[in-house]
């Protein structure tokens, strides 16, 4: 009987690893055409077959720069590098006549964007195509497939592929995202076994946090095309704007339990700016896409799932620029191979359907190549006879002309013409300084862009988005805006946009004030506390000379400092070069209002901050605040993983931050561990669910709103859609603020734009001064909520602070810091941790 066993089992094995065998080359490749064998294979640069190994990203790189030098078909080029030092290459690909006349095709190409359409006939004219992979660097099969689409294209002979590569242009990106690509394949790697295990349950398939989706300060990179904060996405970005493709497609993955999807997505939530006749397209595109699956004998879908709505993502951001994005999603095998629904999936099997899904895309692309070209003439034609009925925006912020130069910097970066204002001006109460204003005339190549960047939109035909429903800029930058200004406000055109920057004080012997405003006071304040200055708070406004100071001015003052007047007089200077940020020199402490000897003035220290991350910490929340410290405001934050919490010595903190979690990251000895630190005088600040961990272990105690959701006719086909509708998925609300309270110091006006995108609902405090941040009556201004969760948000709290023992507990119910590009509320967290012991 055990040798039946022992038998059976080995009979197993072979059939598990004759289904899960390595595959050749020719596995992936057509048979319509020859391959010229002087051209080298994957495996003869990069040491294994295509699907054998995960391709590192260095390895990839090697391997595109040995094509490169092979094949007249091809160029390449390095972008610039991501955080981690990896090169973001672009391939151009196409035949070598085109190559010959590159620059050339480029600019005809572009003059279909201009206001007449540029050339009539696009019969000549090639088409553009740009492909990338990977952007989530954990679904592989992308970068894995391009090694053998990049080879096919070089190597591929005949008068299918001399046709294709006269035709289309390709510019080729095989890694959108160098870092996660890089770490996730060193995981699928180490923890591969000679005989492959397709169990679920094995390492090999469970990443360690934070996984490999995201580049290395944890973004998802595919919700970072339109605000472009990255290095990786402001190199495709420019690649973009450079050509202006007429396809871009996307290649992910997704559940290893699903099969193939390719757009169109969901048809009813499709954002209204794009034009029914890119939808229309993206489906004819889609029937060769079904025709090459058809053939291969692959399973997919299509019209069931996705949406093109937020153009922040690679499939929907070419659609408001007169493109057409393709999203493609692969069932993932996570690793070599891994049990299904569907049976076993093989890495090799799903390199494969994405390598058909980006010839199927260039098969289209030939034969659809006159009509597709003619629609992108159309839209634009069509924008700038939108365009035509004139009208202007102006954005600014009269005391932060920091936070006005960064959305002006996202404009430049997407092709928008803007212009300085001519003078200082007034309009509908708010005030527009030159120097930290900006206006966009809507006459111009990019107004479509440009109404999808400033719209706020309340309304929608359905009520389910797979991102976020509103991301309107000027809100998101807590700018002062008018979407009705007149040109003749307007000055220059802006070619250069430079950083704004402020003069030098005069020496002081007595003291040097700066307000707070600004969008680089916080950096500004820790250099100086950090080179040892002593520094303080001022508690209320005051006016000295002519200048009016706000609630939360930071005071130096020159005597009784560790350096000399002269030393504090050349640091100041450096300050301000490198901040930008205006400090003025006062010689007496008499002011109206508080005078500089008040108690009213706070005495500050450097924070030592801290920030909780590892298993059950949301990735994306700590990465947004990691990279705002270490980014934005150069100040050192300490990484504590959640493994290793009980163990630290937390007395060298003045800080902890505990981001949005997923599930419970620390355990009980962690908790009193905490505990006891916040009592013996640290802070800690929460965001979104940590608010319900204060609360369950008694750092403080919060009231919730509960939430009553019931279904009342809703069918068993309807409950996921019921119970999505009540998903608050990102949107933007108003809040009233308390100016006089440490969490609003540097806010200039009464109300604050905040993005949401949970549904905690916190009660507000029976004692008014204990709701500085609290929604109004009316708060959505821009984005999706259901009716029940807007009633339930109304005239709640957005922040709370109390204590335990000698410590502060700080609480934020929403994201402050969402994507690197919420600019107007990254102040929030930096009060909070200046001025905790204040408030």
């Amino acid at each position: 009987m055990k040798k039946i066993l022992t038998l059976v089992l080995l009979l197993f094995i072979s059939v598990l690893n004759a289904q899960i065998k390595t595959e050749s080359l020719s596995y992936y490749l057509p048979t319509d055409v020859t391959y010229n064998e002087d051209i080298p294979k994957p495996a003869e640069i990069i040491g294994h077959e295509v699907g054998e190994w995960h391709i590192t990203h260095d390895k990839l790189v090697y391997y595109m720069q040995t094509l490169a030098k092979a094949s007249n078909r091809i160029t390449i080029e390095n972008r610039g590098n991501t955080f981690e030092g990896h090169p973001l290459i672009l391939l151009t690909i196409t035949s070598p006549e085109n190559h010959s006349n590159i620059e050339n095709i480029r600019e005809q190409h572009l003059s279909l964007t201009s206001k007449n359409g540029g050339i009539m006939d696009v019969n000549t004219m090639p088409i553009v195509v740009q492909e990338g992979f990977s952007i989530h660097g954990n679904e592989a099969s992308g970068s894995n497939a391009a090694l053998a689409v990049a080879y096919y294209l070089a190597a591929a002979q005949g008068p299918k592929i001399d046709k294709l590569l006269n035709d289309v242009v390709i510019l080729f990106d095989p890694s959108y995202n160098p870092d996660g690509l890089q770490r996730f394949a060193y995981w699928a790697n180490t923890n591969k076994s000679k005989n492959i295990n397709p169990d679920p349950n094995d390492r090999e398939y469970d990443e360690v946090w934070p996984g490999g989706r995201t580049n290395h300060y944890w973004f998802d990179m595919n919700r970072d095309w339109l605000p472009a904060q990255l290095p990786e996405s402001r190199a495709r970005i420019e690649t973009f704007h450079k050509w202006l493709p007429n396809i871009l497609t996307d290649h992910h993955e997704m559940g290893t339990n699903s099969s193939f999807f390719f757009q169109p997505g969901i048809p009813s939530r499709t954002h209204p700016l794009t034009p029914l006749e890119n939808q229309a397209l993206t489906g004819e595109i889609g029937t060769y896409h079904a025709k090459a699956f058809d053939k291969i004998g692959s399973f997919y879908y299509t019209e069931e799932d996705y949406d093109d709505f937020y153009y922040g993502k690679g499939s929907s951001f070419p659609d408001i620029n007169g493109s057409i994005g393709i999203l493609f999603e692969q069932a993932s095998s996570r690793g070599h191979a891994q049990e299904s629904d569907n049976g076993i999936l093989t890495f090799p099997f799903t390199i494969r359907n994405q390598f058909t899904a980006a010839l199927s895309t260039l098969e289209a692309a030939v034969a659809m190549r006159t009509k597709i070209l003619k629609y992108q003439q159309k839209f634009y034609k069509e924008a700038f006879n939108q365009a035509s009925k004139g009208g202007a925006i102006v954005f600014g912020d009269e005391k932060d002309p920091s936070k006005a130069y960064h959305l002006a910097e996202i404009l430049k970066r997407h092709n928008i013409s803007f212009h300085e204002v001519a003078s200082d001006f007034s309009l509908n109460g708010k005030n527009y300084k030159k120097g930290a204003s900006y206006i966009v005339p809507k006459n111009q190549r990019q107004t479509r862009l440009i109404e999808a960047m400033f719209e706020k939109r309340t309304s929608f035909r359905d009520s389910l988005f797979y991102d976020i429903s509103a991301w309107t800029f000027p809100l998101a930058f807590n700018l002062d805006y008018d979407e009705k200004v007149s040109l003749n406000k307007a000055g220059a055109v802006i070619d250069e946009l430079k950083k704004p920057a402020a003069a030098a004080p005069s020496n002081s012997n007595y003291a040097y004030l700066m307000e707070w405003h600004d969008y680089y006071a916080p950096k500004a304040l820790a250099m100086i506390l950090d080179k040892g200055i002593r520094a303080s708070v001022g508690m209320a406004p005051f006016t000295s000379g002519n200048t009016q100071y706000d609630y939360g001015t930071i005071l130096i003052p020159v005597k009784n400092q560790n350096i000399s007047p002269n030393e504090i007089s050349q640091f100041i200077n450096q300050v301000v070069k490198n901040t930008g940020i205006k400090i003025s020199a006062v010689s007496t402490g008499q002011t109206s209002g508080i005078d500089l000897g008040s108690r009213k003035f706070r005495a500050l220290e450097m924070p030592k901050v801290a920030l909780l991350v590892g298993e059950g910490v949301n990735p994306y929340d700590a990465g947004e605040i990691w990279h705002l410290f270490d980014q934005r405001y150069d100040m050192m934050i300490t990484k504590l993983d959640t493994k290793d919490f009980s163990r630290v010595d937390l007395s060298r903190y003045t800080d902890i931050i505990l981001p949005a979690s997923w599930g419970s990251a620390l355990d009980k000895n962690d908790i009193e561990h905490l505990k006891t630190w916040v009592s013996n005088g640290g802070t800690i600040i929460g965001y979104k669910n940590a608010g319900r961990f204060f609360d369950k272990n008694d750092f403080m105690k919060i009231k919730f709103k509960s939430r009553k959701d019931s279904a009342t006719n809703i069918t068993f086909e309807q409950r996921r859609d019921h119970s999505g509708a009540q998903v608050v998925g990102g949107a933007i609300f108003e809040t009233t603020l308390d100016r006089s309270h440490p969490i609003a110091f540097g806010y200039k006006n009464n109300t604050l734009p905040m993005f949401r995108n949970s549904t905690t609902f916190m009660e507000k405090d029976k004692n008014s001064y204990n709701n500085p941040i609290q929604y109004t009556a009316d708060p959505l201004l821009s984005g999706y909520i259901s009716s029940p969760n807007l009633n339930n948000l109304k005239n709640t709290a957005a922040f709370k602070k109390g204590n335990l023992g000698r410590g502060n507990v700080i609480y934020f119910t929403d994201n402050t810091n969402f994507r690197a590009f919420w600019y107007g509320t990254n102040k929030l967290l930096m009060n909070a941790i200046f001025f905790g012991d204040e408030m």
